[in-house]
């Protein structure tokens, strides 16, 4: 399937979210992905088989807690990676926010709920699929996020976070495969620069460049305050290996580029030794696995904006803190997948 086909199937989807479409998203859901296909979302989720699940499993209880929901993807494109054709976007939930969602009581006001989305496409269907959550924002934006500690030098700003300066991270028209290319080259090129002795990285990005990080985390604008919670980041673990490292015991499922935008994604990607007290839980010397996801825009040479997500609960649960205890569904076989790495 041609990414441009891709594209075309996928806009279909994403605009049966938006208000006034004419279309149910629970009819889109069924048209969109195959029945078998392999879906992943973050922690408490975790696995869900099929267009059926996903429906049942997280779409139905979002709407169900959140009324008048609707979605805005404010990055989409396609591209392709190992022979396989992908299909990517991130944007926000809204709604009114009604009913408990996982352990999170409703506010009665509009809220949001960040997400960020990764399709492997055959034949205009999703048949594997890794969708990202941002619940730990939300979770913040209600007073109920159970963590002060932050890793980076300075806690980051946590509230709603912005789509391209530019406004036009939507990109369903086919773009110029040498500019594509390029895109590719520079940030996978970047990604192994990480975790350098030297910051290697520095010249990848822009010195105005913003990065929308995991509300765990945080988020900064200008290279200086991002290297304020890189570094330490990185320095909280004896090892920190990214999934475009070489030899990485684990990796990107996916990483391709669609003219100045670029993403990839890894389930999880980054692993690493921990060598210091994380997201206030002390060391047990032990390997962490991360599932992560990245989006990026160039400018002219350089990166000027990073959306980011990691699966935090994931992380905090091999840590030994299950934020949500009353969702155990799973919880032992997501441990289990851990040991294959």
């Amino acid at each position: 399937m041609s990414p441009q086909n891709a594209k075309e199937a996928f806009r279909t989807y994403t605009e049966a979210y938006q208000l006034g479409s004419g279309t149910n998203p629970s009819t889109a859901i069924r048209s969109f992905f195959a029945e078998d296909a392999q879906i992943n979302v973050v922690h408490p989720f975790n696995r869900l088989d099929g267009a059926q699940s996903y429906k049942d499993d997280f779409y139905s209880k979002l709407a169900h807690s959140f009324e008048h929901l609707q979605r805005n993807d404010y990055i989409a494109f396609a591209g392709e990676f190992e022979g396989a054709t992908w299909v990517t976007s991130t944007g926000y939930y809204s709604g009114h926010f009604v009913r408990p969602f996982l352990t999170i009581q409703p506010t009665h006001a509009l809220a949001y709920l960040r997400f960020g989305e990764f399709h492997r496409m055959e034949h205009g269907r999703a048949v594997e699929s890794f969708v990202f959550l941002d619940i730990p924002e939300l979770m913040i934006a209600c007073g109920c996020w159970p963590i002060e500690d932050s890793p980076g030098r300075d806690r980051g700003y946590t509230g709603y976070l912005p789509g391209p300066a530019t406004e036009d991270g939507t990109l369903w028209n086919t773009s110029d495969p040498d500019r594509s290319l390029s895109s590719y080259e520079l940030v996978t090129s970047m990604l192994r620069k990480l975790a350098t002795k030297d910051e290697e990285w520095r010249p990848y990005w822009h010195e105005d460049m913003v990065w929308y990080g995991p509300a765990a985390f945080g988020s900064f604008v200008g290279i200086e305050n991002f290297a304020g919670f890189q570094v330490p980041f990185e320095q909280t673990f004896s090892e920190w290996i990214g999934g475009a490292a070489h030899g990485s015991r684990t990796k990107h499922f996916t990483r391709f580029a669609d003219g100045d935008y670029i993403c990839s994604g890894g389930w999880p990607s980054l692993n690493a030794k921990q060598s210091s007290t994380f997201l206030g839980q002390p060391s047990k010397g032990k390997r962490l696995y991360m599932r992560v996801c990245d989006w990026w825009r160039r400018s002219e040479d350089r990166l000027v904006e990073n959306w980011v997500f990691v699966d935090i609960p994931h992380v905090l649960l091999q840590m030994g803190l299950d934020i949500f205890p009353n969702h155990h569904e799973g919880v032992e076989s997501v441990l289990e997948d851990l040991k294959e790495f």
